[in-house]
C-alpha cells in the first residue's frame, strides 16, 4: 500500500467513524466508503458521495448528512488541509500533497514491479481470444482482439490474478473440410492438373502458397492415394502449416498463448457426446422433427437450439458447449471470452447452455470487439497493397508497426467502433497517441543525459524531495501514486483501455510540466528533486507501456 493508498484508507476510516458518531447509520448499515479523484481540481484532491448513499438509511437530505459527517470528522489528521461540501452533498477533501513525494522512494525500491497489487488474490482466470479458424492469415479484426486480449492478460497478471491465455483451435467441422478441399485444388493446380475449386473454398493467398509448397515437397505422390487417405494427409498438412503461420504472426505481434486447445480433442475424448448426455439427463433437451433440441429459451435465449441434426451430426454450437463445460470443469474462477463483432447472438445461447448445465454464468464474461475501419490518405482502405486481398495482421505490422498498432487497439474500449488512421499512426506528432506517450519517455531520458553531462547522478535523492513544492509537481506525484489502483480497477472492470488512457494523461502532465519548468538549474537541491520526480514518471511510463506490449524508447 503506497502513500496515497494509505491516505485514502485512513480517510475512509475517518469518514466511517464520523457517520457512526453522528448517528446516521450503524456499523452494520454503513455502506462502503468510496473515494474518487475529481476531474476538476477545484473540487479537491479526493471526494466522496457517502452522503447520497446514506440518504435512504438516515432519512435525511444528503446535504444535511454531509454537514453532520464533516462536523464529526477528525480534522487533525495531518494530510487534510480543507474540507468542502458541494452540490447536493458531495464532500471534497483538499490534502497536503507534499507528503506524496514519499511515493518516489517506494517506486525506487519497486522499480519494474511498481503497479503490482494482490487485488486478484491468485484467482484463476482463463482468457480465450483470437481463436481464428486455421484457414488463412489473421485479419484486421483478429489484430484488434489479439491486442485487447494480450493487454488484458498483462493487466490481470499485474493485479495479482493467475491468468491462462488460451487459443481455441477450430480444427473440426465443415470449415476444415473446406480448407482441405481448397488446399487439394491448389495442390493440383501447382501440378498442372485439372482442379475444380470448391464452392465454399478458401481463396486466400496462404492456401495458394501452401498448395505450391505441398506440390514441391510431395510431387504427384498424393494423387496415387485413395481419396480418404489423401484428404487426411492434406488436412493435417494444412492444419500444421497454417497454425504455425498464425503462431509466427502472433509472436511477431508480441502475443503468446499458454494453451492451444483443439476442438477435435473434444470429439476424440467423447466430451461432446458427454455434454449432450448431461443436458438430456438434466431434462434440458427434447426431440422434435428427428433432431435433438436444447431448451435454451428457458434460460434467456431468444429461441431453442438444435444440438444434434436429423442425420446425427452435431450443430456448430454443440462442441462449443462441450468446450465451455471443459473450461468450468478446469476450476477457473473467472472465464473471459473475447470475440469479434459477429458474435453478439452467440452470447445468450452459450450462457443459456451453461445455465442449463448448472454452472454459474456470472463467472463467465464475453467481451465483444467492434468493427475496425482503416483509413489512409483520407480514404477507406479495404484491400492490402501487398496482396490485393483483405487487410491482415501482417499488413498492419509492416505498414504501421507493432508499437502503434497495439497501442491504438488497446487505447479504445472493445465495445466501441474504431476508425484507424494509418497516416496518423505513423506520424511523429502530438496527435499520434503512441508517439505522444513514447516521446514523453524519450524526453525524460534526454534530460537525464544532460544531467549526467553536468555531473548529476541520475537517481532518486531522498534529501532533496522537500524541494518539490509546485502544484504541477504535486499533480505528477498524485498521478504516479494512482497507478497501482488504476491497474487494479482496469483488472476488476476488464477494461485494459484504462491503462492507455492513464499513460496518455500522465504524458500530458509531463509535457506541460517540462514546457514550463527547467529541470537542470542553479539550485542543485531542486535539480536533484526534479530528476527524482522524472525518474518516477519514466518508471511508470515504462511499466505501463510494457503492459501494453509497446517499447519505451530512450531516444526518438
Amino acid at each position: 500500500m503506497n502513500t496515497l493508498e494509505q491516505m485514502k484508507e485512513e480517510l475512509k476510516q475517518n469518514i466511517g467513524a464520523a457517520v457512526i458518531a453522528a448517528g446516521l447509520a450503524s456499523q452494520e448499515e454503513l455502506p462502503e466508503v468510496m473515494l474518487e479523484v475529481p476531474r476538476d481540481k477545484s473540487h479537491g484532491d479526493l471526494a466522496t458521495n457517502i452522503a447520497m448513499q446514506l440518504a435512504r438509511i438516515a432519512k435525511k437530505n444528503p446535504r444535511q448528512i454531509a454537514e453532520e459527517i464533516v462536523e464529526e470528522m477528525n480534522r487533525n489528521k495531518g494530510f487534510i488541509k480543507e474540507v468542502q461540501i458541494a452540490g447536493p452533498g458531495f464532500i471534497n477533501f483538499f490534502i497536503d500533497r507534499s507528503s506524496l513525494s514519499k511515493i518516489l522512494l517506494e517506486m525506487d525500491q519497486q522499480k519494474d514491479d511498481y503497479g503490482r497489487t494482490d487485488t486478484g488474490a491468485g484467482e484463476k482466470v482463463l482468457v480465450e481470444f483470437v481463436s481464428a479458424n486455421p484457414t488463412g492469415s489473421l485479419h484486421l479484426g483478429h489484430a484488434r482482439g489479439a491486442a485487447i486480449g494480450d493487454v488484458l492478460c498483462n493487466v490481470l497478471e499485474t493485479a495479482g490474478y493467475d491468468v491462462t491465455r488460451e487459443y481455441y483451435i477450430n480444427d473440426a467441422g465443415n470449415q476444415i473440410h473446406n480448407m482441405t478441399l481448397s488446399l487439394e485444388a491448389r495442390y493440383r493446380e501447382a501440378l498442372g492438373l485439372e482442379a475444380p475449386f470448391p464452392e465454399d473454398g478458401y481463396r486466400g493467398p496462404d492456401i495458394v502458397r501452401l498448395g505450391e509448397k505441398l506440390a514441391r515437397e510431395e510431387g504427384d505422390r498424393l494423387e496415387q492415394m485413395e481419396e480418404a487417405e489423401r484428404h487426411a494427409f492434406i488436412r493435417q498438412y494444412g492444419l500444421t502449416h497454417l497454425l504455425e503461420k498464425i503462431k509466427e504472426d502472433l509472436g511477431d505481434y508480441r502475443v503468446k498463448f499458454d494453451s492451444w486447445f483443439s476442438e477435435q480433442s473434444l470429439h476424440d475424448s467423447g466430451a461432446v457426446q458427454e455434454s449432450v448426455e448431461e443436458l438430456t439427463k438434466r431434462g434440458q433437451t427434447y426431440e422434435k422433427e428427428g433432431a435433438l433440441w436444447l431448451n435454451s429459451s428457458s434460460f434467456g435465449d431468444d429461441k431453442d437450439r438444435v444440438l444434434v441434426k436429423q442425420d446425427g451430426s452435431y450443430t456448430y454450437i454443440t462442441p462449443d458447449i462441450a468446450y465451455h463445460r471443459n473450461k468450468y470443469n478446469r476450476g477457473y474462477g473467472r472465464i473471459v471470452n473475447i470475440f469479434g463483432a459477429d458474435h453478439h447472438g452467440y452470447v445468450p445461447r452459450m450462457k443459456a447452455a451453461m445455465a442449463a448445465l448448472g454452472y454459474d454464468v456470472d463467472q463467465m464474461t464475453f467481451l465483444i470487439t467492434q468493427m475496425v475501419k482503416l483509413y489512409q490518405g483520407g480514404e477507406l482502405v479495404k484491400m492490402s497493397k501487398r496482396t490485393g486481398k483483405a487487410i491482415t495482421l501482417v499488413d498492419l505490422m509492416e505498414e504501421v508497426g507493432v508499437d502503434a498498432t497495439r497501442y491504438i487497439f488497446a487505447s479504445r474500449s472493445p465495445d466501441s467502433h474504431l476508425d484507424f488512421d494509418m497516416d496518423l499512426a505513423v506520424s511523429q506528432s502530438n496527435e499520434n497517441p503512441v508517439f505522444y506517450v513514447q516521446y514523453a519517455h524519450a524526453r525524460i531520458n534526454s534530460v537525464f543525459r544532460q544531467a549526467e553531462e553536468r555531473g548529476y547522478a541520475v537517481q532518486v535523492d531522498p534529501e532533496s524531495l522537500s524541494a518539490l513544492q509546485e502544484e504541477p509537481e504535486f499533480d505528477l506525484l498524485q498521478k504516479l501514486a494512482e497507478f497501482p489502483e488504476e491497474i487494479a480497477t482496469a483488472a476488476r472492470q476488464l477494461a485494459p483501455h484504462r491503462v492507455a488512457r492513464y499513460l496518455y494523461d500522465l504524458s500530458t502532465l509531463l509535457h506541460s510540466y517540462y514546457n514550463a519548468h527547467r529541470v537542470i538549474q542553479e539550485d542543485e537541491k531542486l535539480t536533484r528533486a526534479r530528476i527524482s520526480l522524472l525518474l518516477g514518471v519514466a518508471q511508470v511510463l515504462k511499466n505501463g507501456l510494457r503492459m501494453i506490449g509497446v517499447s519505451a524508447p530512450e531516444k526518438m
